[in-house]
């Protein structure tokens, strides 16, 4: 029986090569889409897995929490002695260790590079469960001279990862001193949110101010212990063990969180992160969108089955006079339907096996299609057959089967449309065009705003703006001065500053500020040098800026004369104060209600009087999706970056005499410097990498819909041939038929939109509320999506119709 039903599915399908060509690679686009977002959202979930006890290993991360605005601010990063803090009180923490990350310049030869590290307690490897080839990890880090390289690193160094017990260089304030390689371990895979190719010992007596937030902090439970139970009680360990607000204390609004290291990944503690994560309503949205393509395959499936109905109707009649029951049809048109779905998983697998490794590439991830391994995808594809199957095949089976016998032979009828079909198809096809008219609306928002975050007023000029990295390392801040005045003197540059914050910047750094003995404020709080505000292009509003004529406006503290910061001079700053700038963000913090009122006011950075001399218009050095920062500016510790304003001179040509000089006065840290313009647009990559997927799942369910439109619509012609050959006797024009046939199906396009419309417009609401400024929710993109949409629709269906009408329509009064 299942051998007979076999046969004539495929006898039909070969029969009705456009209605097979049309469900198959319709389904294969569909489920080729699936397939990978199902690859895409596994990956996702994947991190750390592949660290052995991963379920025992947790991140202590950090809850700021802002009285004044509400502003939550979550950190992977903590203070350093919250872990061991932790670890006294709970006896479920078997251990931890803190990680902070730096980078290390490594010397080889004439050559310096730098690499990305951790500094790590010894315990550390017990926690990340590298996988070590050369080396023992519980002994790696136990020598204050140890340092441990990833396979990559050390091949890139020797050319081989056997060279356990050989030495490296490192370069450090101008002196140099060799750090012996204790172990080798494989490089981290992709799905990890720590991107360290070696790690060095700590210094033990770094990190123990409760208010320093300035490293990470891993531990590991002991088995069976509970993370939640232990996050439930940090409330009265803070109250127990964490200073109050003053000099190395923590503020009331800062709280603690144990978090799982799976989740660290798709966790809401992004910002400043060692390796950017992702978000779960990204993924969701996604899988999402490949459930509604796979969905509008199945409708074509289901539309072009009860369009051919009455094609079938007398083959459906014979073979009840001769016996068959209804259940039999049933299975007959059943196995039809996972035959297509069989085939089109088929051409799905071969899709997506071409794609992933661009899939891959765009998405900077290892995604690959394992069948029979422990992540296997062999069962959720035969289960896909299976669900596409039934789910495309079930109403047109339940409804061919219904066709009576005796009304269908004495009819005579080669075709027959029960009632009803006809408004099931256009309501399905309805469903189709709106889930495409709003991909197309979704892309074009997130398309422009991409474009708008990118070059909105940011308080600065981007244009013609180069940031240099690596200033406060090691000879670089011996040179400091001699550097910025050669690099002014380079042609085509006009301003140079030093500065903790550049454009894009990951680094955070927050003070406490009070004003007249009020409730501490946290500001970000960064040191600049006098020429940052010319070299960034700042807006003054009121006051002036930092300068080197006035003494007051330097806030570093004197050095004796083997050039060391000295407590004495510490202390004198404590007792002279130092002069401050801020952006308008922070006047409403410090209460302040025009730039104009808090100039010549006295405030307190921690425990330094400030007097404020100049407010400055928002400057937005983070992403848009964040909220203006309030900031403060101060001449006082080492700079981080170098800005750099060039005008009327090529960029590249500004850079690489500007790298001559670098190599000239800096031999032993790396020239790093990066146009502003680029830094920014690097922050929106997961933004342009959304609307780019966006257009893709738009154009496939465009396929999708027209492929399912052209077969309908080719079908409908089909059943009204004689209408059209009587309507061409009686002298209607080929453009008369071809309007008559591009009405009947451009309705429920026009319908969609009513649909579309308002679930597009709630969604992007939605996601542009995530953003601190983001464009105006205009009619526009919808109102283009649709007419995009219904001219797709009208050239699919007329290039068709138009072949109809021009034929002879003798041929069509024979017809039958």
């Amino acid at each position: 029986m299942w051998r007979n039903y076999l046969t004539v599915g495929f006898r039909a399908l070969a029969k009705n090569r456009t209605y097979a060509f049309i469900n198959i690679f319709g389904l294969a686009i569909g489920l080729a889409a699936c397939l990978m977002i199902l690859l895409y959202v596994r990956y996702e979930h994947s991190y750390e897995e592949w660290m052995p006890e991963a379920d025992q290993v947790f991140q202590i991360q950090t809850k700021q929490r802002n009285p004044q605005t509400g502003e939550l601010v979550e950190l992977q990063a903590v203070a350093g002695p919250v872990g061991v803090s932790l670890q006294k009180d709970f006896p479920q923490i078997e251990t931890v260790s803190r990680a902070q990350f730096a980078d290390l310049v490594l010397v080889e030869g004439n050559e310096t590079r730098m690499v990305p590290m951790f500094l790590a307690d010894e315990p550390f490897f017990e926690i990340i469960g590298v996988e070590f080839i050369h080396g023992d990890a519980k002994t790696a880090l136990s020598g204050a001279d140890s340092l441990v390289l990833s396979r990559s690193q050390a091949e890139a160094f020797f050319g081989t990862p056997d060279v356990l017990g050989r030495t490296v260089t490192q370069a450090y304030q101008g002196e140099r001193r060799d750090l012996k390689i204790t172990g080798i371990f494989e490089d981290l895979p992709k799905n990890s949110h720590m991107n360290f190719t070696a790690i060095a010992k700590a210094n033990p007596d770094i990190g123990d101010c409760w208010g320093c937030i300035n490293g990470y902090v891993y531990g590991k439970l002991r088995a069976g212990a509970d993370i939640a139970a232990i996050n439930d009680q940090l409330g009265e360990w803070e109250r127990r063990n964490v200073p109050s607000d003053g000099p190395g204390g923590q503020s009331e609004s800062t709280d603690w969180r144990l978090t799982p290291i799976k989740d660290v990944h798709l966790g809401s503690a992004q910002r400043a992160a060692p390796r950017p994560g992702n978000d779960r309503e990204s993924i969701a949205t996604f899988s999402i969108i490949a459930l509604l393509i796979l969905g509008m395959a199945c409708i074509n499936f289901t539309n072009l089955a009860t369009a051919r109905a009455g094609q079938r109707a007398r083959e459906v009649a014979l073979r009840k006079v001769l016996g068959a029951r209804r259940g039999q049809l049933i299975a007959q048109f059943l196995a039809e339907s996972l035959i297509i779905a069989a085939l089109a998983m088929v051409l799905a697998l071969a899709l997506a096996e071409l794609a992933l490794p661009f899939l891959s590439a765009f998405l900077d991830a290892d995604l690959a299609v394992d069948y029979l391994d422990g992540r296997g995808v062999l069962l959720p594809i035969l289960a896909a057959v299976a669900i596409v199957g039934l789910a495309g095949g079930l109403y047109p089976a339940f409804y061919l089967s219904r066709f009576q016998p005796a009304a269908v032979l004495k009819a005579n009828r080669s075709s027959s449309d029960a009632q009803g079909s006809g408004w099931l198809r256009n309501g399905l096809v309805i469903a189709q065009f709106a889930v495409s008219i709003g991909l197309i609306a979704c892309t074009a928002i997130v398309y422009s705003q991409t474009l708008y975050a990118q070059n909105n007023d940011a308080g600065y000029r981007r244009q013609g703006l180069l940031q240099i990295a690596n200033v406060n390392w090691q000879q670089a801040e011996r040179v400091y001065e001699t550097l910025k005045t050669e690099i002014g003197r380079v042609n085509g540059v006009t301003a140079v500053g030093g500065t903790q914050i550049v454009p894009a910047t990951p680094q955070v750094r927050r003070t406490a500020v009070t004003v007249d003995g009020g409730l501490p404020v946290e500001i970000g709080a960064y040191s600049v040098d006098p020429g940052f505000f010319p070299a960034a292009g700042t807006e003054l509003l009121a006051g002036r800026v930092l300068s080197d004529d006035q003494a007051r406006d330097d806030g570093r503290p004197p050095l004796d004369a083997e050039g060391n910061q000295t407590q004495e001079g510490a202390d004198q700053i404590r007792e002279r104060g130092l002069n401050v700038v801020i952006n308008r963000a922070t006047l409403a913090q410090l209460g302040f209600e025009t730039p104009a009122a808090a100039v010549g006011k006295t405030v307190r950075m921690g425990d330094i009087p400030a007097t404020i001399v100049g407010v400055i218009a928002d400057t937005r050095f983070r992403s848009i999706r964040e909220p203006v920062e309030a900031l403060m500016f101060y001449h006082g510790g080492s700079p981080f970056h170098l800005l750099v304003r060039f005008e009327n001179a090529d960029g590249g040509e500004v850079r690489e005499r500007i790298g001559e000089v670098w190599k000239t006065l800096v031999t032993d840290v790396p020239y790093e410097a990066d146009f502003a313009e680029d830094e920014v647009a690097a922050l929106y990559d997961a933004e342009r990498a959304r609307a780019q997927t966006f257009a893709g799942f738009a154009l496939l369910a465009v396929i999708i819909a027209c492929l399912g439109l052209f077969g309908l619509a080719a079908y409908t012609a089909e059943r009204r041939t004689k209408e059209i050959g009587i309507r061409k006797v009686l002298g209607a024009r080929a453009a008369d038929i071809v309007r008559l046939l591009t009405w009947q199906f451009s309705k429920p396009v026009l319908v969609a939109n009513l649909i579309a419309w308002p679930a597009a417009w709630w969604l992007m609401r939605d996601w542009l509320n995530g953003f601190d400024a983001r464009i105006d929710l205009t009619p526009v993109p919808f109102v283009v999506a649709g007419l995009l949409a219904l001219a797709i629709a009208v050239a699919t269906i007329a290039s068709h119709a138009l072949r109809v009408a021009r034929a002879n329509p003798i041929h069509a009064l024979r017809y039958e």
